[in-house]
């Protein structure tokens, strides 16, 4: 398997590529919301973030987002906890280019899911799924590390990351999966979480049941 350089990743188009265990593998590749598919998963779902700033964009993210080298550009970090732990690491990326009628909501968060606001969206296209291996080297290990304070050093954290485009605008988002989210169970076994949420139909729009979440 290639690695990556120092502080990059290599970003696979196939889950295969990044040999994520059986376990993980749904959680990688399903392109529900994230946030639906842990509401399914948990009694108690919140997004807690962690900083939202201007920062010098990851070395493996400036391509991706259509700069030439590194560059300054808006950076949001949060944790998404399912019943009080934290299961997944969240990084997003947008060029400095980007102005307010690309993305009317970002700078106003706070602690709002942004997957979801990204899948109420119409005017959103979300581009394929990338999925890597990171190990300590990474800068986001060593970001989900020191957020949650539970990450062996030598233990890699899989990872997958989107390209969402909005009218002149680009957004990456990389979401690191922690230890925790292999304990998660579905609650209700019976249900396939692509299509349903405890029983209610998902609507990308409206959310679950046709309540916004």
């Amino acid at each position: 398997m290639r690695r990556g350089g120092c502080g990059t990743a290599v970003w696979h188009k196939h889950v295969n590529g990044c040999t994520a265990p059986p376990e993980l593998r749904h959680w990688l590749t399903d392109r529900v919301s994230l946030t639906v598919k842990l509401i399914a998963h948990g009694e108690h779902f919140r997004v807690q973030r962690l900083a939202q700033r201007r920062a010098l964009c990851l070395a493996d993210e400036a391509r991706a987002i259509g700069l030439v080298r590194p560059m300054m550009v808006q950076e949001r970090e949060v944790l998404l906890m399912c019943d009080g732990a934290p299961v997944v690491y969240a990084h997003t990326a947008v060029p400095l280019a980007a102005d307010v009628g690309d993305w009317p909501f970002f700078g106003s968060l706070g602690d709002r899911s942004l997957g979801t606001t990204l899948f109420g969206d119409p005017l959103v296209r979300r581009g394929s799924l990338h999925y890597a291996r990171l190990g300590a080297h990474h800068p986001l290990h060593a970001r989900a590390a020191a957020a949650t304070g539970g990450v062996p050093e030598k233990e890699p954290l899989f990872a997958r990351r989107c390209l969402f485009r909005r009218k002149a605008g680009v957004l990456l988002v990389t979401e690191v999966f922690l230890p925790a989210v292999r304990t998660l169970q579905l609650r209700d076994a019976g249900l396939t979480p692509a299509r349903y949420v405890g029983g209610r139909r998902y609507s990308a729009t409206l959310g679950i049941a046709g309540k916004r979440i």
